[in-house]
């Protein structure tokens, strides 16, 4: 047990050291260009500290700890994309979470005194645990977004409906939905921002709905684009296509509602069979045991 503490508080020293010279490792450049380059110092005392004792600034230098490729990089920045987080530091931010979660959770066990049942056990688990919380989290956050982006797709429709057979074009409608629907629908309305932006920067309208199928990588979005391509191509009225499309959705939402109904009834057999069904033995049974093992005693008392 020993030994294993002892192993634990080393590594981690290092890893704090490590941290510590990252940290000043800017300082001590800023001082340098301060002192060869006067003129380049404007930020003052306040600005130092501010970068210096920054939580950003603090897990930037962290993530740089974990070797990471270019295409890992480039998945999770797509992954924190359809969880919402767009920021440059976004990918910076997680992988500094991936080394401060763990060293959090290894403090936290060194502390409380967990380590003295099983040592290695203990911090293998609290490492690791920590290790795979931010992957957890973010999945977690990226099915909560496409679940709300599902939900209110219908809703987004109609609305582009309306605009559209208002005397709209296309994009005037998605302009006006996602400037609409920000309160309301603010996942799904960011989104069709940056669908407007993107036309609206010389891109071809297919092109920019079938970003949005990607960053969202929801099912029923990408069948709506789909379905908006093909409308383009073949010159159908869009407005009924999208109304067609609405009414589509709503139906699917309704099926899933009773499919879920109609799963209650095996559902409920797991908490009936080991919750409920013991109560009633001991209910309607415990008093004849009760019963039956006086009557056991008294007859071989006799």
């Amino acid at each position: 047990m020993g030994f294993a503490a002892f192993t634990f508080f080393a590594i981690f020293l290092l890893i704090a050291s490590g941290g510590l010279l990252l940290f000043y490792r800017a300082a001590m450049l800023q001082r340098i260009s301060a002192v060869v380059t006067p003129r380049a110092r404007q930020g003052g005392l306040f600005s130092t500290l501010q970068t210096r004792f920054s939580v950003g600034g603090m897990v930037q230098r962290f993530e740089r700890i974990l070797p990471r490729s270019q295409a890992e990089v480039s998945v999770m920045q797509q992954r924190l994309i359809r969880a919402g987080y767009r920021n440059d530091s976004a990918v910076n931010v997680f992988y500094g979470a991936k080394v401060l979660v763990p060293l959090t959770l290894g403090t936290l066990v060194m502390l409380s005194g967990l380590s003295s049942y099983n040592p290695f056990f203990v911090y293998a688990m609290a490492l690791g645990l920590g290790f795979l919380v931010p992957d957890f989290w973010l999945g977690r956050r990226i099915s909560k977004r496409q679940a709300r982006i599902r939900l209110g797709l219908p809703d987004v429709l109609d609305l582009l409906v309306i605009c559209m057979e208002a005397g709209q074009s296309l994009d005037q409608a998605t302009a006006r939905t996602a400037e609409e629907l920000s309160r309301a629908q603010p996942e799904i309305s960011d989104e069709l921002g940056i669908v407007v932006l993107e036309m609206r920067a010389g891109r071809p309208r297919a092109d920019a709905w079938k970003h949005f199928a990607q960053r969202t990588a929801v099912e029923s979005v990408r069948n709506l684009v789909a379905v908006l391509v093909q409308s383009e191509k073949f010159g159908t009225s869009i407005a009924k296509t999208l109304r067609v499309h609405a009414d589509t959705l709503r139906t699917q939402r309704r099926q899933e509602v009773e499919e879920q109904a109609a799963k209650t009834t095996v559902k409920l057999v797991f908490p009936l069979v080991f919750f409920i069904f013991p109560s009633i033995f001991l209910v309607a049974l415990g008093p004849a045991v009760i019963t039956i093992q006086e009557s056991f005693k008294t007859y071989l008392s006799h």
